[in-house]
């Protein structure tokens, strides 16, 4: 057990290009290399439309992030605005639901490391890999916070330098024919078999659930906000530039696979990314692809056990957890909140060992409900942060939300449309079953231990002090 103290402060040691290949790095993981291909199958090569409509959705949820972030870092971040703009029993649910679907995630990420390390080690089990990459990412977030982000910072680039190579060989292929004898691809296959809306409308819609749990893990800078030196500058180019570079790599990788391949033959082929290397002559195509997609488990689960634990560590000292998991290591690291964030995922260790087959889908799919859950109170706490400000102050946001409030509605309005598609495809529908059971166990706790009472009594307390 590391050693601890309570009543620190987390340690501001993360920089702007941390903070922003950090959510880079919890956002292009399974989402892209492994959702892509079921997505894919889904919705043809429309899926592109369906990436950059979700994409926008996310562009107005981060701002709406960024407002309150810039103006109130604080660590815990969306739990605690939802806390002070929508009351004790939303923050407590939010802040609950974000450290359930993060461990969710992670229990995908350390299976996906034990699948990808049998490539070079078949026979050893697959658990054994699963367990050592959990054990190796918990260590890694004992680091000082500033380590921790130079680490992830690493991680990151890794995937990303390989999906800009990726993007870049393939339109020489389209363009100048680079590796199919000077023969230009052309971008024909976007409409060829079967069309651009292959599986028409229907296909787009079923295919959203997998595009948004794609872009899970982009609201994570929110988490960072209690840690960065320059809150201000940082968030608010984090935040902007985020966007754009996931919409580049999600569309663009995609764009550029689906022209150079029939999107009715990738997954069926091997991966699409093995296909794109071995296509210009690189013959040790599977093994870099796979060196690569194991970063990207590992630095996903690097992410999600940071969330977890800065999660956790906020509840705490909001009393809605138990108070050691407020306390901090020397190094200002929440350990023991990490820690019991990592024994959760032993969990998943077992579920994957029990329910191979269907763990992937189910996994996905309570994620997604989660993180929906997550943007929602995002956007309805910038609602009421705006509705407590004079219009005076309004003006004097210094990050504001573009084309309030009609951004927010619409944002709120597809986020409730992809929960009603979840209900109605019954490949998803176990997440309806999951993540309102998860709940109703969290508002039993809530209100069986007196946390309901305790909540008042600090908000009158509050009351007489201002």
């Amino acid at each position: 057990m590391p050693n601890s103290t309570p009543g620190k402060e987390l340690h501001r040691g993360l920089e702007e290009r941390h903070i922003t290949l950090m959510s880079l790095g919890a956002a292009i993981g399974v989402g892209l290399f492994l959702g892509s291909a079921s997505a894919i199958k889904l919705a043809g090569p429309a899926i592109l439309i369906a990436y950059a409509v979700g994409g926008l959705i996310m562009f107005f949820i981060m701002r709406a992030l960024g407002e309150m972030a810039i103006e109130n870092p604080v660590a815990g971040s969306f739990s605690r605005y939802a806390r002070d703009y929508l009351g004790p029993l939303a923050g407590y649910l939010t802040g609950w639901n974000y450290w359930f679907l993060w461990v969710v995630t992670c229990m995908a990420e350390i299976t996906a490391v034990g699948v990808y390390m049998q490539y070079w080690f078949p026979d050893t089990p697959q658990w054994i890999w699963a367990l050592a990459a959990l054990v190796i990412m918990t260590t890694v977030n004992f680091l000082a916070v500033k380590a921790y982000g130079e680490l992830e910072f690493w991680f990151a680039l890794i995937k990303i330098v390989t999906i800009v190579f990726m993007i870049l060989v393939g339109l020489g292929m389209i363009i100048f024919g680079f590796g199919n004898g000077g023969v230009a691809t052309g971008i024909s296959n976007l409409w060829k078999h079967g069309g651009f809306f292959a599986h028409g409308i229907t296909g787009v819609l079923m295919s959203l659930q997998m595009v948004m749990f794609a872009y899970l893990g982009i609201e994570m800078i929110g988490v960072t906000a209690g840690e960065v030196k320059n809150p201000k500058k940082s968030l608010t180019r984090a935040i902007d530039s985020v966007f754009w570079r996931i919409l580049i790599f999600y569309v663009g990788a995609l764009f550029v696979i689906m022209s150079i391949y029939p999107w009715n033959e990738i997954g069926q082929k091997g991966s699409p990314f093995v296909l794109t290397f071995e296509k210009i002559g690189i013959p040790s195509a599977a093994g870099i692809i796979n060196f690569v997609v194991l970063t990207a488990a590992l630095s996903s689960c690097n992410s999600g056990i940071f969330s977890t634990g800065r999660m956790l560590f906020n509840l705490a000292q909001q009393g809605e957890a138990p108070q050691r998991c407020s306390q901090l290591t020397k190094g200002g690291i929440p350990g023991i909140a990490v820690l019991i964030s990592a024994a959760a995922l032993l969990i998943g260790v077992c579920l994957n060992y029990i329910v191979p087959d269907e763990v992937f889908a189910w996994v996905t799919s309570i994620a997604t409900f989660g993180a929906v859950w997550t943007w929602a109170i995002i956007l309805l706490s910038q609602l009421r942060f705006r509705k407590r400000l004079s219009a005076e102050k309004q003006k004097q946001l210094t990050y504001k939300m573009p084309l309030f409030p009609y951004s927010s509605y619409i944002a709120l309005a597809f986020l409730i449309g992809v929960i009603g598609l979840m209900a109605y495809f019954p490949d998803t529908r176990i997440a309806l079953i999951v993540g309102p059971a998860w709940y109703a166990i969290l508002i039993a706790f809530y209100y069986g231990k007196g946390l309901h009472k305790k909540n008042k009594t600090s908000a009158s307390e509050q009351k007489q002090v201002s």
